[in-house]
């Protein structure tokens, strides 16, 4: 099997162990690795975003982890332009890119391109949602067919926030949003990606999350909470939505104790696990399925 001169993509749940199967790789292969995870690029929430350990550093290159601040903005289009740039490095010296996260939306962006719209002014962005206050969904509904009739085979009428958002893009920029995402394409073409999908029984992996969670309070996530508030970040950032701060928020202010701190921080975590396989399922059909059983199997044949 021939994966060297592949950009390789692994995808999977939290708690996978994708971080390690992609070390494993690289190890065969010649790789070096490119975070693909929106959590894991913030280099103050290291133990949250159970980002990559330094002895992994040291066995393997790895990119674009805890490299950007909390406070600041960073978005899809943001790591694309990076990884971009990471990936031609690599190759450039010889060697293969293998790109691991969880964000789905990172993955989308590098294999059919990032939509190119235009940004829409506050101010008008507002009046739509407005007038679909005003309205109602089914009047809105049917102002947007008459605006724009692509949407009427691709949006639910009760689907808010796609509605407004076509209904935004064909006003301001005079185009259907559909077909801004036809015109959009990766500079890559598929051939020259590898995918692999890490599947873990449902079982299986919520026992692994439930370790991760108590692995996270005893090595030092209370601490990394309290220096995350202190820095005052807004609610509104990325960063501030990482599992674990809202909950250890709690568990400072003696609302909750740390048996309970644990329980909530797996909860949620297999809640997040849950809506990356279903993003998985559905946008992810041509790629590799690989489980934890057939993983060394997958590493022998290489």
């Amino acid at each position: 099997m021939d994966l060297k001169s592949k950009i390789i993509l692994i995808y999977g749940p939290t708690a996978s162990g994708k971080s390690s199967f992609a070390i494993k790789l690289a190890k065969k292969i010649n790789g070096e690795i490119i975070n693909a995870d929106s959590m894991q690029i913030y280099k103050e929430l290291k133990i949250l975003s159970a980002r990559p350990f330094k002895k992994d550093y040291n066995k393997i290159k790895h990119h674009l982890y805890g490299f950007q601040n909390v406070k600041k903005k960073f978005s899809t289009g943001d790591w694309l332009k990076l990884a971009k740039e990471k990936i031609k490095n690599i190759k450039k010296r010889k060697k293969t890119p293998i790109l691991v996260g969880g964000t789905g939306l990172y993955f989308k962006a590098l294999t059919q391109g990032l939509v190119n719209i235009p940004n829409i002014p506050i101010k008008f962005r507002n009046d739509i949602r407005n007038l679909h206050k005003r309205i109602g969904s089914k009047n809105f509904f049917s102002q947007l067919v008459k605006l724009d009739p692509l949407t009427k085979n691709f949006i639910n009428p009760s689907d808010r926030q796609r509605a407004i958002r076509a209904y935004e893009v064909k006003l301001f920029t005079k185009k259907s949003i559909y077909n801004w995402f036809k015109e959009t394409h990766s500079e890559f073409e598929n051939k020259d990606f590898y995918k692999i999908y890490i599947d873990y029984p449902r079982s299986e992996l919520i026992s692994r999350i439930n370790i991760r969670a108590k692995g996270m309070i005893e090595n030092g996530a209370v601490p990394e909470v309290k220096k995350f508030i202190k820095l005052k970040v807004p609610k509104s950032k990325t960063a501030s939505k990482a599992i674990g701060i809202e909950e250890i928020k709690s568990y400072l202010n003696k609302k909750i104790e740390k048996s309970e701190l644990i329980e909530k921080i797996s909860i949620k975590t297999r809640q997040y696990a849950k809506r990356q396989a279903t993003w998985g399922r559905g946008n992810m059909l041509d790629w590799k399925k690989i489980t934890s059983d057939s993983q060394i199997k997958f590493l022998k044949k290489i």
